[in-house]
């Protein structure tokens, strides 16, 4: 399968002779959802961005900005991150043939994401700080030395992002309403720039944890914090440009807790099929909460694959029941 640098080319901003570095991102699943669809009295369907190559919606900005890189002459590449944004760097630094230094907060990276950075042969530097600190420091960092920066600060980042909603158009022609997780906001943003240039207009819906939810406050949180790693951010990147979108889109921004996060994650997987990680489930969590406003058609964003964060699948599902090695025990332990 071509990947969305392929697929999208007249879309985006390179040429037929620049280099692509590519692990065929793109083209993920959007699936229905028919109990969460007759909960909220919608045609609710999910598009499950997990299934990316590195498992995070970050490989279709990535593809984008470290083929940018390649082309521009850059031999380095670095990020902050709370996690997905380091794996997709590592795994397309190494794709590319370039090296790559990924700044993670100390303590507050799930090990699926930190496991990833690592294989793929990143420079992961542990901030005793967050990941607000973090990027202020790596785009400090890139003004003094010849690196490039691949957070969603990088316009690149948004050029391939916003192909999921293609995807998205494609498959359903119509859509009214969009609920989507927000954190550094570099995702909603993109979303709403791929929905403009189709000239189609769903409602966006962003979604924060209550920890986390400086778009909701109006104002910079200095200690974000939630269960949703991936959306622990105390000042968006794209705080403007996020709030501009779901302004223009007739949407909002509104707060999940972490309960309401951990049951519609739970739900997803129970009742759905779907394991997706915790910040991804921030989307159908409001969705749950606030409903979908009368929309008949919704898309949920999950942006990420449930084994991202195994710590946190664990600490929710069952536990494993012990058995001894014969017939009867085996038939009472599946019988219950």
């Amino acid at each position: 399968m071509p990947g969305l640098m392929e697929r999208y080319r007249e879309r985006l901003p390179f040429c037929a002779d620049d280099p692509v570095v590519s692990l065929g991102e793109g083209t993920t699943p959007l699936v229905h959802a028919p109990h969460l669809s007759e909960l909220v009295d919608s045609e609710v369907w999910l598009k499950l961005e997990g299934l990316n190559p590195t498992g995070s919606f970050k490989d279709r900005g990535m593809t984008c900005a470290v083929s940018a890189a390649v082309r521009e002459g850059a031999k380095a590449v670095i990020c902050a991150s709370t996690g997905n944004t380091a794996a997709s760097a590592a795994a397309y630094a190494a794709r590319g043939g370039l090296t790559c230094a990924v700044i993670v907060p100390e303590g507050k990276i799930a090990q699926g994401k930190l496991a990833q950075a690592l294989m793929h042969g990143a420079r992961v530097i542990a901030l005793r700080g967050n990941f607000d600190q973090a990027l202020t420091l790596v785009r400090a960092l890139t003004d003094r030395q010849p690196i490039a920066l691949v957070n969603s600060v990088n316009r690149f980042r948004l050029e391939g992002q916003k192909t999921a909603a293609f995807e998205i158009i494609e498959q359903l022609e119509t859509l009214d309403a969009l609920c989507i997780p927000v954190g550094n906001a570099g995702n909603i943003t993109a979303y709403w720039k791929g929905f403009a240039e189709l000239d189609v207009a769903p409602r966006l819906f962003g979604f924060q944890a209550e920890g986390a939810a400086p778009l909701v406050l109006g104002k910079r949180v200095d200690q974000p914090e939630t269960v949703a790693s991936a959306i622990r951010i105390g000042n968006p990147a794209r705080w403007e440009e996020a709030m501009e979108a779901m302004t223009a889109s007739r949407g909002m921004v509104r707060a999940v807790s972490d309960a309401e996060i951990l049951s519609a994650y739970r739900l997803l997987a129970a009742r759905e099929g779907v394991f997706c990680e915790p910040a991804s489930a921030a989307s159908v969590a409001g969705l749950l909460r606030y409903g979908a406003d009368g929309a008949a058609r919704v898309a949920c964003v999950l942006t990420g694959h449930g084994l991202k964060d195994p710590e946190t699948a664990l600490h929710q599902a069952g536990g494993v029941i012990p058995c001894e090695p014969n017939l009867t025990a085996v038939e009472e332990a599946v019988l219950g």
